[in-house]
């Protein structure tokens, strides 16, 4: 098993972002993660990360070739 697992606290700092836009993302499906033991224990794996990134990287392509500004969601 040489998969590595972040905490979600991990994952906030490493994206600049706060724990709780990590849990929403995790909540919403959006961002991978699971429930190790106890109730407030998750984990994300370094690789699922990386997947939700470069998602957000293609996304990002996409909306820019489109035309999109940075103002418009």
């Amino acid at each position: 098993m040489s998969q590595q697992y972040l905490s979600l606290a991990d994952v906030a700092e490493i994206l600049g972002v706060s724990v709780g836009q990590v849990r929403s993302m995790v909540t919403t499906g959006e961002l991978e993660a699971f429930q190790l033991g106890g109730r407030r224990i998750w984990r994300v794996g370094v690789e699922d990360l990386d997947a939700y990134v470069d998602r957000q990287k293609a996304r990002t392509r996409e909306r820019i070739a489109s035309g999109a500004s940075f103002e418009e969601e």
